[in-house]
């Protein structure tokens, strides 16, 4: 989350007449992660989060991500339902960028994660999966496999300035993950189905120690299941000094398992998946480090945080998972 484009009082008020969400109370912004602009607004009748969508999103896929959101929710998964207008639609525009609001959850984000929070996310995780199975409709994975070379080379000219060989490192690491990656050359395929892909701490809220719910679903996607849990260990599973903590990534995937068995395939691939999913979040962090406007509301996260997850799953390939 973050703020690119303030909303002025009037043209929130006009926005909000086409809902029947009562009058705006107050519309404060959220400086939080690097995609969109985000603010916690009350109303008259309740609290909601209104989204502008910029950057990354395609306008066109929001309509998807609306509504998996809408699906998942209406089969029991605590996460933002998208609110409609008078009108029955959950996209509008506002301020030139196109706009949602969705329901608030409430909860905090994990300001500490333990072993207990990582076994509860497996099994969120895995709810999701299968929740999502009946939404057939399919989105394929922008920021997958496909994307990484082109960010690695808009990302060389100045990756250096953050660390000497930064660049070199990581193309190094992506050259042994790329053939080696589910569903390509004799590779083989995975299950597949609805991802989040984005599972971060700051994603998933909890009350009093138990899961309350998942947000932020723009960067949900098709892909393989397994993906997305490679990418969640990397999320939880590292500590503050970026060192491996197997017991939440065995207490995650054993979580996930007891929802949704893993194919032995999937086990075989889960180093691949992880190291990848290290390189695309090394990536897409070191891109947003060089181009994230100065001015703008917005936490940037250091793309060398994940850099060391990157060369610890990498000095695990072809062995078994370290967990």
């Amino acid at each position: 989350m973050a703020v690119y484009t303030e909303v002025p009082e009037d043209a929130l008020a006009a926005f909000l007449e086409g809902y029947d969400i009562g009058r705006p109370i107050a519309c404060h912004g959220i400086a939080e992660g690097v995609e969109n602009s985000n603010f916690l607004l009350k109303t008259t009748e309740a609290t909601f989060i209104l989204t502008l969508y910029e950057r990354r999103v395609n306008p066109e896929e929001l309509p998807w991500f609306l509504g998996l959101m809408q699906y998942l929710a209406a089969r029991g998964l605590s996460c933002p339902l998208p609110v409609a207008d008078r009108q029955g639609r959950t996209l509008r525009a506002l301020c030139g960028r196109p706009a949602a609001i969705t329901t608030f959850l409430p909860g905090r984000g994990a300001a500490a994660v333990d072993v207990d929070m990582c076994a509860q996310v497996g099994t969120a995780m895995a709810r999701l999966h299968l929740l999502g199975e009946g939404f057939v409709t399919e989105r394929p994975n922008s920021m997958g496999p496909q994307a990484w070379t082109g960010l690695l080379d808009a990302c060389r000219a100045r990756g250096d300035e953050l660390r000497p060989g930064l660049a070199r490192d990581i193309g190094a690491t992506l050259a042994r993950v790329l053939p080696a990656w589910p569903g390509t050359d004799n590779n083989p395929t995975l299950p597949r189905g609805q991802i989040h892909a984005d599972l971060f701490p700051d994603n998933v809220f909890f009350r009093d120690g138990a899961l309350s719910g998942i947000i932020d679903f723009y960067f949900a996607c098709t892909d393989w299941y397994a993906y997305d849990l490679a990418i969640t260990i990397n999320a939880w599973c590292f500590d503050a000094a970026h060192r491996f903590v197997p017991a939440r990534a065995a207490a995650m995937i054993a979580a996930y398992r007891h929802v949704r068995p893993l194919e032995e395939a999937e086990d075989a691939a889960l180093t691949t998946l992880a190291t990848g999913a290290a390189i695309r979040f090394t990536l897409t962090r070191l891109y947003d480090w060089i181009n994230t406007p100065p001015d703008a509301l917005v936490t940037r996260k250091n793309p060398l945080d994940y850099l060391a997850r990157m060369e610890f799953f990498a000095a695990h390939l072809g062995k078994e998972f370290p967990a």
